[in-house]
């Protein structure tokens, strides 16, 4: 900060010009202080230029009898989707009820795990269709058919590295191929998907020019990280943020919303947009898990509650106190309503936990009882659950935050049984009562793989934590 004063004499004649550097340095403090709580008042969102690129369909909202189709055009006209299920008869079709550039189309009353073909447009020309462009519903409630799910970590930047991440999952998915509908099911982030400042040049740059081919296909599902929360663009792009597009089986609040594939509840949850999650978020999650029919159960959210990577959830000063805030508010609300696995990311590398329950505190509060099997969980010797939810009956953590790039860190959390600075992305297999999660390096080498299976006899008796959920 410059600061231009009037040189005085005689007595106190300095007193402006250190009055200015105290002003001065206590504007940075505030500023330094602001930005650790996730503030930017430099870059506010109304500042952030418009980007007029148009941007090409992709999928979002998926459902085992609806999907939700967007894209952007470069004129303002109603646009309309046309749908199939063979690519030359895209018989039917929907029409939006007003013009726009952001085109957000609901198709409903389709046939659980089908593959539909579709094109956009408007009513006069077509802005894409073709072979190429299909989806798959999703299987229906209760269908403990098998899911494969992509997850990426931080995924902001595109890079020769973030390349390198995407066609390793590519080339593994391949060779580890199942008689299923494509590649993957289903398309996850952990947040931070568009680096710095979320804004929606970064998204077109980060995710919608070099992702074309897979957005089209696959949905997409990002968690809100606190670089998207920079930006104006992110409620603004993606369905599942701002609910402008409700429809059954979707329950949608904010930036936190749930959602069924099959046999498996999707918890997204939004740990950024305040220091602490708010009570409304608290009292809609543990009513969305006392409603929650679903065999599996995963929840994910950007700050991790267990990390010793670029950050550090000891610090109830790192990132706004966010990371603390989840592991002693959240997380006892999600092992009570028996939530199998938690994905976060934020920290750039991937760290894995053991089967834990009770740890709501600190690193050095840990204690042998809180891990429930000290073994890395191999499919040799995988954790094991019981079939029905109990409260605190095995929680597994993993950070996924090294898809576009890696920081030194320690990576020395106790909770944790595999910890890695490496880039990667995470597969997840489901299949009726056995989940497998792979970490997949940008080599295309299994850095982990752990296996959780549900049982009649799990051979553990859940602890008792000895609190109340908060």
């Amino acid at each position: 900060m410059k600061t231009t004063h009037r040189l005085e004499t005689g007595p106190g004649a300095h007193r402006g010009t250190f009055s200015a550097i105290r002003l001065s340095c206590l504007t940075i403090a505030v500023l330094g202080l602001a930005a650790a709580f996730g503030w930017k008042p430099w870059l506010q969102a109304s500042q952030q230029p418009v980007d007029h690129r148009p941007i090409a369909s992709y999928l979002q909202q998926p459902s085992h009898s609806a999907m939700t189709v967007r894209w952007k055009s470069a004129t303002n006209e109603p646009g309309v989707v046309r749908f199939g299920t063979e690519p030359n008869r895209l018989e039917d079709s929907v029409v939006e009820p007003e013009a726009r550039t952001y085109h957000e189309v609901r198709l409903t009353g389709l046939q659980p795990s089908t593959r539909y073909y579709y094109s956009t447009g408007t009513r006069d020309q077509t802005q894409s269709g073709g072979p190429d462009y299909w989806f798959h519903t999703s299987p229906p409630p209760g269908d403990s058919g098998p899911v494969r799910i992509w997850v990426q970590g931080d995924p902001g930047y595109w890079s020769d590295d973030s390349r390198a991440v995407l066609d390793a999952m590519l080339q593994w998915t391949a060779r580890n191929s199942r008689t299923a509908r494509s590649l993957i099911d289903l398309w996850l982030t952990t947040g931070d998907n568009a680096y710095k400042s979320g804004t929606e040049a970064e998204f077109q740059e980060s995710l919608f020019q070099p992702y074309s081919s897979l957005l089209r296909n696959i949905p997409y599902v990002p968690t809100y990280g606190n670089h998207d929360a920079r930006g104006s663009a992110f409620p603004r792009l993606f369905s599942t943020s701002n609910g402008s597009a409700a429809q059954p089986g979707l329950k949608q609040q904010q930036h936190y919303y749930s959602f069924d594939t099959g046999a498996i509840h999707f918890i997204m949850l939004d740990s950024t947009s305040g220091k602490s999650m708010d009570q409304a978020q608290l009292d809609w999650l543990r009513n969305d898990l006392k409603n929650n029919q679903g065999l599996w159960t995963i929840a994910i959210l950007h700050h991790p509650p267990y990390t010793r990577g670029s950050h550090d959830s000891d610090s109830w000063l790192g990132s706004g106190g966010r990371m603390a805030d989840v592991r002693s508010r959240v997380v006892p609300i999600l092992e009570n309503g028996g939530v199998d696995l938690v994905l976060s990311g934020h920290s750039h590398a991937y760290e894995r936990s053991y089967l834990l329950a009770c740890h709501y505190g600190p690193s050095r509060s840990l204690r042998p009882e809180m891990i429930l099997d000290s073994s890395p969980g191999r499919p040799e010797a995988p954790y094991r659950k019981a079939l029905a939810r109990v409260p605190h009956g095995g929680t597994v953590y993993a950070v996924i935050g090294a898809s576009a790039k890696v920081d030194d860190a320690p990576l020395n959390h106790p909770a944790h049984a595999v910890s890695l600075g490496q880039l990667g992305s995470a597969v997840i297999d489901i299949a009726g009562p056995r989940m497998d999660v792979y970490f997949i390096d940008s080599a295309g080498e299994q850095g982990d793989h752990f296996r959780i299976e549900k049982t009649s006899d799990p051979g553990t008796v859940p602890p008792d934590c000895g609190r109340p959920s908060p």
